[in-house]
């Protein structure tokens, strides 16, 4: 069963996933949409992304977003809205806390905000919050991005392209 399922993700993404990781949330088709790995894989490598958006229609979404200049608008609004700004400090340090969780009580990037970002509330990349966002954490900007996106694709797109070997 992991097989297909890594088959899935390595066609939703392009790319294999790097070891260790799980399922975190699935569509309502039944597809990973979000999977995520500890912070310390298994060739050793440090990896500060828990969780890794996989869903084609939502890393869509995502890629428009930042296509569109929204990473500037969010550290923007960010920078002037004291309340956005608390919230996603409480995601960062809810990342920290499932980092190590994932990783057996460790996490070996606990320096690391969401997507690997070493300057805290600053925003690098939207397709990380979206995942988190979709793996439990409460982050605005995720939040944000799939209220304005909706979650699914609604289509089963992943299923009739895969059957098909069409790259999303």
């Amino acid at each position: 069963m992991r097989d297909a399922v890594e088959a899935v993700i390595e066609w939703q993404t392009g790319r294999r996933p790097r070891t260790p990781w799980r399922v975190a949330r699935r569509c309502p088709f039944g597809h990973p949409s979000v999977i995520v790995s500890p912070s310390l894989l298994d060739d050793g490598t440090r990896f500060p992304t828990w969780a890794w958006l996989t869903c084609p229609h939502l890393s869509q979404a995502a890629s428009g977003a930042e296509s569109s200049g929204e990473l500037g608008a969010w550290n923007a609004r960010i920078a002037s809205e004291p309340v956005l700004a608390a919230r996603l400090a409480r995601a960062e340090k809810a990342l920290v806390v499932k980092r190590a969780q994932e990783g057996g009580g460790s996490d070996a990037c606990a320096g690391d905000g969401i997507a690997g970002q070493r300057v805290p509330g600053n925003v690098k990349c939207l397709h990380a919050h979206v995942a988190l966002f979709l793996a439990g954490v409460a982050d605005p900007i995720g939040e944000e991005i799939v209220a304005k996106a909706t979650e699914t694709c609604g289509r089963d797109r992943c299923s009739r392209a895969f059957e098909q070997g069409v790259h999303p």
